[in-house]
Order: C-alpha cells, then structure tokens, then sequence
C-alpha cells in the first residue's frame, strides 16, 4: 500500500506549482495532517517549496527555479493567455493583447507587468510603439508540452483574476 507521503509527493510532481488548498482538496486531508506530511516531504528533500506573497507552491526537486516561475504564470489564467497569445503571434502592442486575451485593460496590465517582471516577457520599442515579446519560448513550449493534458490548467479560474484586479 502506497504511504500518505508518497501518495502527495506523486500528486506533486503530477501538478508543478499546485497550492495548498489544491492539495488539500485532492488529497481529503485536513490542513494539520496536510501541513505535517508536507514539511516531511520538505525537510527530506523530496518536494520544493516556493513561498510568495499570499501563496504558496509545491514543486518536484528537479524543478528549476525558471521553470517554477513558467509554471507559476501557466497556473494562472491571464498570465497562461498572455503567454499563449505571445507565442502564437510575438510583438503584440498592448491594446492587441487586451482583444486577444479577452480581459479588461487593467486586467492585463496587473499581469502583464507581472510576467515582465518575471523576465518572462521584454517590451521592445518598434516605430514608436511599445510591443511585447516572449523571453522563455522554448521554456513555455516544453512546460505546456510536458504537462497537457491541462494539469496547469484546471485550477485556474477568473476567480484569481478578480481578486488580484483589486
């Protein structure tokens, strides 16, 4: 019978960047039983833990740090479409990523913003106009590949967009 830690570390390593409620969510644990078996798997090595402000992700170890921070973006709903819309179509300017992203200006700023600071996406100035260009294709590419069919997907929701347009 597989153990309680091992059946989270797979759960894990299936989802890269899932949160903790997720885990809590997918696993029936509660959170002191949850929270017990995931400092485990942390103080042995056999997850990695990404703090941030307001969250916190699990990652399997062999995951690099650039790759944590791809992943993060594709878990969200915005950044996961502005990154999409950018290597269907690299240079957007602004107003083209807002009709193709389908979100509010201000919506897209918030994440945009984030994503350039992530140093996942540069801003270019081309005949007066600042368009958007996507650093990490190659990285995007193999992140999307490597985890269809959506496991960076199905956690997101507008609900996370609302909250952080505040």
């Amino acid at each position: 019978m597989i153990d309680r830690s091992q059946k989270l570390q797979e759960l894990i390593d299936d989802n890269p960047g899932i949160q903790f409620r997720e885990i809590m969510r997918s696993s029936g644990l509660k959170n002191g039983v949850l929270s017990h078996y995931l400092k485990k798997l942390e103080d042995g090595g056999l997850v990695k833990v990404m703090r941030g402000p307001r969250q916190v992700r699990f990652y399997s170890p062999n995951i690099s740090e650039e790759e944590s921070i791809v992943i993060k973006a594709l878990r969200k709903e915005t950044p996961r479409a502005l990154l999409l819309a950018l290597i269907k179509e690299d240079g957007l300017e602004f107003t083209e990523l807002v009709k193709e992203v389908k979100k509010s200006p201000s919506t897209v700023s918030l994440y945009l913003s984030q994503i350039v600071a992530d140093e996942l996406v540069e801003t270019k100035m081309v005949d007066l106009k600042k368009r958007y260009h996507i650093k990490v294709r190659e990285l995007v590419d193999k992140l999307v590949e490597e985890h269809r069919p959506g496991s960076l997907e199905k956690s997101t929701s507008g609900f996370e967009d609302i909250i952080n347009s505040f």
